[in-house]
């Protein structure tokens, strides 16, 4: 079977860095699945669901903004931030979400609502990703 090698990588460390067989990332025009050989490419990426697939399993990542490069035999996605589903705590990311919803509906502070939108984003995406988890295991 035909594989791609992938690395996702944050300021902070290469997450991922392994053969693969397809991934599927949210891009400012839609979602995109990247096979081997595909088109030379390079795209914007959008907070949201990576969907990783090997051989053998499926991984999902929830990430930040970012890019995306492939040339058919290799991808790399440089992203803000990329959480697998055990590195996200329910608890904390639900409060984060109720914290940043009070946040947007009372402060009149500009800075303080854009902030409070990203952390709105980002926990939004952190729950979808946790739900996705209870449908595969």
């Amino acid at each position: 079977m035909d594989t791609l090698h992938l690395k996702v990588i944050t300021p902070r460390k290469i997450v991922i860095d392994e053969q693969i067989v397809s991934v599927s990332v949210p891009t400012s025009e839609g979602e995109i699945t990247i096979l081997p050989h595909h088109q030379r490419l390079f795209s914007l990426l959008v907070e949201g669901i990576v969907k990783i697939k090997t051989e053998k399993k499926q991984d999902d990542l929830a990430i930040g903004g970012g890019y995306l490069e492939t040339d058919g035999k290799k991808i790399t996605i440089l992203v803000s931030r990329a959480y697998g589903q055990n590195e996200i705590d329910q608890n904390l990311t639900q409060q984060a979400l109720n914290n940043a919803k009070k946040i947007l509906s009372h402060s009149k502070d500009q800075l303080e609502r854009e902030e409070a939108a990203a952390i709105l984003r980002r926990s939004t995406v952190d729950l979808k990703l946790l739900k996705r988890r209870r449908k595969w295991h």
